[in-house]
């Protein structure tokens, strides 16, 4: 009697066992679908329009039914983008995402004012899109090519004029990096935006500039404009014949526009990181992605949330250095 209860006692143990360890792999399986629990939301620091913004909208759409929750863009533009980023590191409801970009890590450096760090303060997700910059002159500039107009900065120090969006902008440092990698001297000419710099460039009061693709493919084509040279790793599908940097001899001139998704450090829960990074990459391979991206002249790039923290990293001393050697100030 007492080896059957025996028995009967260890099986129910290991019964009791058994339920409760599959109890606890199913409230796992529950809490990686937990988050998110609410409307999730993507501060955009910047106005509508523009890589960052437009990426953030085509994946709030794609997002929102994959996650189950709606996907709102929220824009919060001013100071280069700080506000925003500011606004979206101080944020704690633990649905709240920063579609980041060059000048997230760009600021910090200019300006040591500004109080976020971004790997302080952010957990990666991944990246996001990419967009080349182009190096153009005025058609009517007698520079036809990359080599001329190196020696044209070497030849004339300070004549040669870079037009940017303003100081600190991505047009601007690309400028700057290209006078330490050359060894020429320019001059920086900076504009409150690209609509203010354009009709200067094309009537050739400033020699050249490098201006993000679709704000300047238009002109191109119509011959307003001569493109000498883009910054991406490949030949743009819009101007096949331009050369990359990369093929002239300056890879350290590859400088790319780009859009990075990423969460206020701590405020979203592993399970929830890695649910949206397998969801983001998933949904920059959609073919939907893909289209809608290529009419904006942005490509999708996928990568890890560990690659992502290393190259927003390496972006920020990168830019450090140029900002740096340049002695460059934020504008006061």
């Amino acid at each position: 009697m007492n080896n059957t209860l025996s028995g009967i006692n260890r099986r129910t143990v290991i019964s009791g066992i058994a339920l409760a360890l599959a109890s606890t792999h199913i409230g796992q399986g529950w809490a990686a679908d937990a988050w998110p629990t609410k409307t999730v939301r993507i501060i955009v620091p910047f106005a509508p329009g523009g890589g960052a913004d437009s990426s953030a909208r085509v994946l709030a759409e794609v997002l929102a039914p994959k996650l189950g929750q709606s996907v709102i863009v929220e824009n919060k533009p001013g100071a280069g983008s700080a506000i925003g980023v500011m606004a979206a590191a101080q944020s704690k409801d633990g649905h709240t995402l920063l579609m980041g970009s060059n000048s997230m890590v760009i600021n910090p450096v200019l300006n040591p004012a500004i109080a976020y760090d971004v790997a302080r303060d952010f957990d990666a997700v991944g990246m996001v899109s990419a967009q080349p910059l182009v190096l153009v002159v005025p058609a009517s500039s007698k520079i036809t090519s990359y080599a001329e107009l190196v020696a044209e900065a070497k030849a004339k120090p300070g004549t040669v004029t870079a037009g940017n969006s303003g100081n600190g902008t991505l047009a601007h440092l690309t400028a700057e990096l290209f006078a330490v990698e050359t060894k020429t001297s320019i001059t920086s000419v900076p504009y409150k935006g690209e609509s203010a710099l354009l009709p200067d460039l094309i009537g050739g009061l400033v020699s050249c500039g490098f201006l993000n693709l679709p704000s300047v493919i238009t002109h191109i084509k119509s011959g307003r404009l001569r493109a000498l040279a883009v910054s991406s790793p490949t030949p743009v599908v819009e101007l096949p014949n331009v050369p990359t940097l990369r093929s002239l001899g300056q890879p350290s001139l590859e400088v790319q526009g780009w859009a990075a998704l990423v969460a206020p450090k701590g405020t979203i829960p592993k399970d929830g990181l890695a649910r949206l990074e397998a969801l983001l990459a998933q949904a920059l391979a959609t073919d939907t992605v893909k289209t809608r991206f290529a009419a904006m002249s942005l490509q999708p790039v996928a990568r890890s949330r560990d690659d992502t923290a290393q190259y927003l990293k390496a972006e920020a001393a990168r830019w450090q250095q140029v900002i740096k050697a340049r002695g460059i100030k934020a504008d006061s």
